[in-house]
């Protein structure tokens, strides 16, 4: 199966995208990535390969592993535009997240709202983590012009999580975790036509992680074929999880139990 990942030029978060890909990989899917403009070779947020502060909050070591092999593939170098792709050669989406300020053009591209619309209305699997629920948030359904999320359950990037990373760098980083004025958790909600029952925090945690063996701090929410999950702490059970949503899609587009 063929599944597309869109990412910015730079700054996405090296384990919403690595991660993913290394588990769709090893289970003989291809990631076709897409960028802005065609063959643009991208890059994933450098502080989180090097530590964010004082070489410590960055990706773990497996996902630094991950990333390092991505870099050398050829798909990773050989990326469609957001504007060329057609969405209809495709079995899946993933939409990884990252917090630095390059992540402001894949987030806020209407060209690419538009194709994830598109691909929405399909009904095939979708996967979105972290900030990349908001791509989902801004894209209209095709039938109604409401965000594609609007009836769904779904998560994201806590707020207390967003809050406490700003807080905790702010005095040497500036605004390097807020990406936008606005929480990423309080622009999804408002996205939602009943946040309270459609909105899900999932157990409060700030570092403890999902592994590639322990899913106890990982947390994803499924409604469908719409996969979400919070930060990086949760990106083995997601690649897992929207791996199992693969092989369940039914290609006559009939629905996948929530």
């Amino acid at each position: 199966m063929r599944v597309l990942m869109p990412v910015p030029d730079r700054d996405f978060d090296v384990t919403e995208v690595a991660v993913p890909w290394r588990i769709l990989t090893d289970a003989r899917h291809q990631v076709v990535f897409a960028t802005e403009s065609a063959n643009t070779l991208p890059a994933a947020d450098s502080r989180l390969l090097t530590g964010v502060l004082f070489g410590q909050l960055g990706a773990a070591s497996e996902a630094k592993e991950f990333y390092a092999d991505l870099t050398r593939s050829e798909e990773f170098a050989a990326t469609v535009a957001w504007a060329d792709v057609d969405v209809t050669a495709f079995d899946g989406l993933i939409l990884p997240g990252g917090h630095a300020p390059g992540m402001r053009q894949y987030l806020g591209s209407p060209v690419l709202q538009e194709q994830v619309a598109r691909f929405w209305a399909l009904g095939r699997p979708v996967g979105a983590i972290c900030h990349g629920v908001l791509v989902l948030a801004r894209s209209h359904d095709i039938a109604n012009g409401l965000s594609v999320l609007a009836n769904r359950r779904t998560t994201c990037l806590p707020k207390y999580m967003e809050r406490s990373a700003y807080l905790t760098t702010a005095w040497r980083l500036g605004r390097y975790y807020r990406t936008y004025p606005v929480y990423v958790e309080d622009e999804v909600r408002a996205a939602l036509a009943d946040p309270g029952a459609r909105f899900e925090r999932g157990p409060r945690v700030l570092t403890a992680r999902g592994t590639a063996t322990d899913d106890t701090h990982a947390f994803v929410v499924q409604d469908r074929n719409y996969l979400s999950s919070r930060w990086p702490g949760d990106a083995y059970l997601f690649a897992r999880r929207f791996l199992k949503l693969l092989h369940e899609w039914d290609s006559t587009g009939a629905e996948l139990p929530g």
